[in-house]
């Protein structure tokens, strides 16, 4: 972000970014970015077009991508724009604190999001096959099981908080299961990711925690192999070491379970307070899937991603590019780009940018989907007349400038429906059974049957030690 040099030498317009003091930055955190992220765009938007100059903690400038256009061009272009940070001058010109809450986010690290080329193609590969061995079918039902033993947690009130009892635990306890992970271990999963994503004041020690935790399991299932996605990642043909494979589990877990917890959440929030798609969802004319690419155009759980990095000096969206500017990618921005919005609507159209673009699309995507459209469709069914319990303008979102997420969705019901499947019989990351295969099964779920708030049901259990119990069999 500096003045360009003179092969590309033109005087600025006024009010060009070469003309704003740093001190003028737009600020990409704080309450701006939470309350009302895409009033935030489009001023952003009308004042500097699709490439805006931000400030992603005091002192640490970086651009912001807002175009549709020109995020594709940015994310397909990899002469010009690099996944590799270490190309990114604020750390190298000793500007980035070695406390700052940035560094979880966007430190390199031997992993298919920090490389380009045949490398990031090799363990590119080594994720996505590895992912494809869970089994789909499996996944769903025993994902419908889990949300069943969670919702059968609840006490006999008639109220949860659909995020805290239901969204931010039910992918976990399937990510972990999935990853070959205890099941004790996920309490405390939930809060280290939850800092460094929200760039908390404790990003940094929650990250080293956090690393500490999956490096245990490599070494473990070096050891002792397992039918898991820690083992099957281990065992690919790429050869990845341990080091490499501790990071890209933090990969899987961080990407997979925050996207899937906030994409959950917010499709829930989507039927809870528009009553336009409630009625039509309702009344046939309109799915849970068609509710679900609705939230990735409109609210998509990761709305800003670190990053691209520029490898010489350029122009991108008519702004001059230093050679190590850090280039943020503006998902949620660019999705309302006017230029792609269609006056038929959004219903049917998967063209958004949610999932990113190029070679470094979501490679976890899939699953994700299953998961989320699993846990939507089985509270809908199990609380048929779910509503929320506070006016929808007091819905609060979290201060984090990388996921879109709330911070509570409390609702009301009157009774429980039954569950409408029985567990699977086998786990959903084991192989597909042949002829001469023998897999351990998954204990059989808790029971429910109809609940009413006054029906004197025992009080509400903790919902990890339910939980736990479901899945060891108690």
């Amino acid at each position: 972000m500096t003045t360009p040099p003179p092969e590309l030498a033109v005087v600025p317009p006024p009010g060009c970014p070469a003309h704003v003091p740093s001190t003028a930055l737009t600020p990409l955190y704080g309450p701006p970015v939470a309350e009302d992220p895409h009033g935030l765009y489009a001023r952003l938007r009308a004042r500097y077009g699709a490439v805006a100059p931000i400030e992603l903690e005091p002192g640490v400038e970086a651009w912001l991508v807002l175009g549709y256009p020109e995020l594709l061009e940015l994310t397909r272009n990899e002469q010009l724009f690099s996944k590799d940070s270490r190309r990114w001058r604020v750390p190298l010109e000793g500007r980035l604190r070695p406390d700052s809450r940035l560094l979880p986010m966007t430190s390199w690290r031997p992993t298919l999001l920090s490389l380009d080329g045949a490398e990031h193609q090799r363990l590119r590969a080594a994720v996505s096959e590895t992912l494809a061995r869970i089994d789909q079918r499996q996944l769903r039902e025993t994902t419908e099981a889990a949300a069943d033993a969670l919702i059968d947690s609840w006490g006999p009130d008639g109220t949860a908080d659909l995020i805290a009892q239901y969204a931010r635990q039910l992918p976990l306890l399937v990510f972990t299961r999935l990853l070959g992970l205890p099941v004790s271990a996920g309490p405390r999963l939930v809060e280290l990711i939850s800092h460094f994503v929200d760039s908390s004041d404790k990003s940094v020690p929650a990250n080293a925690e956090f690393q500490a935790i999956l490096a245990d399991l490599v070494r473990s299932r070096r050891e002792r192999p397992g039918a898991d996605l820690t083992s099957w990642l281990l065992a690919h043909p790429a050869g990845m070491t341990d080091e490499e494979a501790v990071h890209h589990l933090v990969v899987i877990l961080v990407a997979g379970n925050e996207t899937t917890i906030n994409w959950t959440g917010n499709t829930l929030r989507l039927l809870l307070t528009d009553r336009r798609f409630r009625a039509t969802l309702t009344g046939g004319r309109l799915t849970v899937s068609d509710a679900l690419e609705e939230v990735l155009w409109r609210d998509p759980p990761t709305q800003n991603f670190p990053g691209r990095w520029a490898t010489s000096d350029t122009v991108l969206g008519g702004q001059y590019i230093s050679a190590g500017d850090m280039l943020v990618l503006g998902l949620a921005a660019a999705n309302a780009d006017p230029s792609v919005q269609s006056p038929e609507g959004l219903a049917g159209n998967r063209a958004h940018l949610a999932w990113g673009a190029g070679r470094h699309v979501c490679p976890a995507q899939h699953p994700a989907r299953l998961i989320v459209e699993t846990a939507v469709e089985t509270l809908l069914h199990r609380l048929p007349d779910l509503q929320l319990a506070v006016p929808a303008h007091e819905l609060t979102w979290r201060p984090s400038p990388w996921s879109r997420a709330l911070t509570s969705l409390p609702v009301l019901y009157s009774a429980f429906t039954p569950p409408r499947a029985s567990v699977p019989e086998r786990s959903p990351w084991s192989p597909r059974p042949t002829p001469s295969s023998r897999f351990d099964s998954i204990p059989s779920a808790v029971t429910s049957t109809p609940r009413t708030p006054d029906s004197g049901t025992p009080g509400r259990r903790s919902w990890w030690n339910s939980l736990a119990g479901w899945w060891c069999g108690r």
